[in-house]
């Protein structure tokens, strides 16, 4: 796939549909296990989105009509807020959704031209910035009750009331093992059922179907997130030693736990902050699957999605520049 600015309108703004609707199992999944935060979070953050992407655009003399239209803004502001804590207060959404998009988009000349994935850019912002907000993740349903969507709305604009339904996450509950050999630390919580977490192997899985169906649409090539998960596999074998407690988890539960399979097809497949060549990808995504295992075993944040994107957008240029394929009739040198 060819980076949006390099298509015509109708295909990018076709392109963007087709993730938006690949985003609708994981959204649901995430809805039912943790309660509508995650979808009150998507609607005022595409709100905000498309605001803040009409003025700009309007105010650098372009028509912001055309830039809305195209979607890349409602994506952009869809990704961040599935990231975010389902209960976020009204103002860390702001604040996200405003820094995806003049920071991570608009500074760099709008799409086409970021060298970050924007989302990612919003979200390692507020991170740093608002950790203890950040870290505030429902516990799943069928271990408490879920809000509705009165409760929700009350935690959106009273963040004060936040505390009441928070949860330490899998990953977080495995950075804190001190002494329970992993499969036992599995079994010590029923929050850790299964493979990932309840919630969080659910959510894994509906996002991978809808990742397979944007293969099947030929939305991005099957390389960069392949090559994510078999190294994020590949150094969680390596890592496990039977399970003891300085293991660093099973290969399933990094795969089925946080936001792997979100990153692997609705992340790192940006055409614009990724590697081009198909070798490129491949590497790309290698070297993403590895990181995400280092700095979740060995960092201070126990998801690292976030940082192990924006660390190799930054080296895609470099990859391309030794990855791009030989042109036909030349010898390399001429390349």
């Amino acid at each position: 796939m060819t980076s949006p600015h390099a298509a015509g309108q109708s295909k990018v703004s076709s392109v963007m549909r087709d993730v938006l609707l690949a985003t609708l199992p994981g959204v649901v999944v995430l809805t039912a296990y943790f309660g509508p935060g995650t979808l009150v979070n998507i609607v005022l953050g595409g709100l905000i989105a498309v605001a803040c992407e009409y003025a700009v655009t309007a105010w650098r003399g372009r028509d912001p009509r055309v830039a809305i239209s195209d979607l890349s803004i409602l994506v952009t502001s869809t990704l961040l807020c599935i990231a975010l804590p389902p209960y976020a207060p009204w103002w860390l959404i702001v604040i996200g959704v405003l820094t995806a998009v003049l920071l991570g988009k608009q500074v760099f000349g709008g799409l086409g031209y970021n060298p970050f994935n924007p989302a990612m850019v919003g979200y390692v912002v507020l991170l740093i910035s608002f950790p203890v907000q950040m870290s505030a993740w429902a516990p799943p349903r069928g271990l408490t009750d879920v809000p509705g969507l009165g409760e929700t709305l009350r935690h959106l604009f009273a963040p004060g009331t936040i505390d009441a339904v928070t949860a330490a996450t899998p990953l977080d509950l495995l950075r804190q093992n001190t002494g329970l050999l992993f499969d036992d630390l599995m079994s010590s919580r029923p929050e850790l059922v299964g493979w990932g977490g309840v919630g969080w192997l659910q959510a894994n899985i509906a996002f991978l179907v809808g990742g397979i169906w944007l293969l099947y649409r030929k939305t991005f090539t099957w390389h960069a997130p392949l090559a994510m998960l078999a190294a994020l596999s590949f150094c969680a074998l390596i890592g496990y030693d039977g399970g003891s407690s300085e293991s660093g988890g099973s290969a399933l539960f990094h795969l089925f736990s946080g936001a792997t399979m979100f990153a692997a097809f609705f992340i790192i497949t940006d055409p614009v902050s990724s590697a081009v060549s198909n070798r490129g990808r491949l590497i790309f995504g290698a070297l993403i699957g590895a990181l995400v295992y280092l700095i979740r075993v060995l960092g201070n944040y126990p998801d690292a999605v976030a940082f192990a994107v924006l660390i190799l957008n930054f080296c895609a240029p470099f990859i391309d520049h030794y990855t791009q394929p030989k042109v036909y009739g030349t010898r390399n040198k001429d390349v």
